[in-house]
Order: structure tokens, then C-alpha cells, then sequence
């Protein structure tokens, strides 16, 4: 009698090899709650609280009663919009070790997880979807190691060398803060229909942790300095595997797993 094996969805396979990849690279995966405080979520984050991602649009706030935040303010609680409140979490825990073992022991971490936006779904968006964010503090971190970071983790996710550009953006917990684009894995640069001819693909944002962020998180901005970065995990599995439509990834449709 033949039995059917089961399949691992692409999201699992693209989440357990970028883990590998990175922790091959020496960071650490963390992990934590996908209902988050308004302060790590925001607050901690550098997102003023008339900043219009707060907004009913973009976020998913739930019906919890309030607390109060370290300044004393009133608190909601969200779905979490993205997985750097984790990265607020683990700089606090990190801000507690001793001068001497920050020095011995950065805080090296990659954040994959589930994420929510309150916002129609199409062919490119989804109200849930999946984001792995970055994060390197310590002694004399610079863009150059993220760079040089990136450009490591796509070679190896892509399977072939991969250069990285940057182009100044801005987002209220990093600065100077950047978007970054990934030579096109198909064309090399030549231009092609993935690239729309323009021989890059853009796939997300980063920069340098914003001094107030590290601030927040009892870390001293005069003595360490940190890199963060995000991207879509969806948008990585539609580029490594030609998948055209978010949605497939979340229909439950059998024949798109059983391709895995």
C-alpha cells in the first residue's frame, strides 16, 4: 500500500534556511509574542504616536485593557506590524550584561515570524504575511558590515554571487536610513521580466539603529552602535520559486504545497 507523504509548506522551507544561513554567519534566532505593547511595537521604536501607521488602516489594535508604559502614558496592545519588537526585547535583556561581555558577545540576531497589517489583500499583499528582520549591536557596527551582511545572505539564499545597492529612504527607528535592492538573480543586471528590465529588485529597508531606539532600550549610543534590517519572507519565496500570487501561499490549495 503506497502512502502519501506530506510536504513542508515553502514559508517553513524558506524560514528553516534562512535560520541556517544566518546562524552560520554566528547570529542567533529569536523569537517571541505575535500580540505585542503598544510601546515595544511603537514607543520603543521611534514611531511618534500621531505617526499614521498607528492608524486603524495599518494596524490591528485589540480590545485589551490598557496599561501604562515606563513614562507613564496609556498603552494598547496590537497584532504586531512587524518583528523588530522582539529586537526591542532582546536589546533590553542585552543592555543588562556587563561592558565586558557586551564587548565579548554583540547582540547578533535574525527575527522570522508572522506578521499583521490591517490592509486589503491582492496579488502582492496580504493582512497576514511573514517578515525576517535583522539586527547586529555592538562596538563600531557601520553600513559597511551590513553591506557586507546582505550581500552574504542572498548569495547563499540565491545560490549565486549577489550584489547589494543602497538607496537613502527613511523610517523612524533607523538613521541614516536606507532601502536596498538585490541585483537581479535571473538577468545578473542586464535586465529582464523579474527586474522590469532594470537589472535590480527591491526587496527591503534598513539602516543604522536610530540613537533614541537604543536609548530606549537602556543601551548607550555613545558606546555601541547597531544595524538593523527587514524584508518580506513572502516576497523571497515568490522570487525563488516564480510563486506570481501571495495568496497561493495561503489558500490551502494542496497542489501548491505538494510541489515541495
Amino acid at each position: 500500500m503506497e502512502v502519501n507523504k506530506g510536504h513542508l509548506h515553502p514559508i517553513t522551507i524558506l524560514t528553516d534556511r534562512i535560520a541556517q544561513i544566518f546562524t552560520d554567519m554566528g547570529f542567533d534566532v529569536a523569537d517571541g509574542p505575535e500580540m505585542e505593547t503598544e510601546w515595544n511595537n511603537f514607543d520603543a521604536l521611534n514611531v511618534p504616536r500621531n505617526h499614521p501607521s498607528r492608524d486603524m488602516q495599518d494596524t490591528f489594535w485589540l480590545k485589551k485593557e490598557k496599561e501604562q508604559d515606563r513614562l507613564g502614558r496609556p498603552m494598547g496592545f496590537v497584532l504586531r506590524t512587524h518583528t523588530s519588537s522582539i529586537q526591542i526585547r532582546e536589546m533590553e535583556k542585552w543592555a543588562h550584561l556587563t561592558d565586558e561581555d557586551k564587548k565579548a558577545q554583540p547582540l547578533a540576531l535574525i527575527v522570522p515570524g508572522k506578521v499583521f497589517r490591517n490592509e486589503a489583500t491582492d496579488a502582492t499583499h496580504e493582512a497576514q504575511f511573514h517578515q525576517v528582520e535583522g539586527l547586529l549591536v555592538g562596538e563600531g557596527v557601520s553600513l559597511a558590515n551590513l553591506k557586507a551582511v546582505l550581500e552574504a545572505f542572498f548569495s547563499k539564499l540565491f545560490e549565486r554571487d549577489t550584489t547589494i545597492r543602497m538607496r537613502s529612504s527613511f523610517f523612524p527607528f533607523v538613521e541614516p536610513g536606507v532601502e536596498f535592492d538585490m541585483q537581479c538573480f535571473k538577468c545578473g543586471g542586464t535586465g529582464c521580466n523579474v527586474c522590469k528590465q532594470t537589472g535590480w529588485i527591491e526587496i527591503g529597508g534598513a539602516g543604522m539603529v536610530h540613537p533614541n531606539v537604543l536609548n530606549n532600550c537602556g543601551i548607550n549610543n555613545r558606546n555601541y552602535q547597531g544595524f538593523a534590517f527587514g524584508c518580506g519572507m513572502d516576497r523571497l519565496a515568490m522570487l525563488k520559486w516564480g510563486i506570481d500570487d501571495i495568496r497561493f501561499l495561503y489558500n490551502g490549495d494542496l497542489r501548491v504545497v505538494s510541489q515541495f
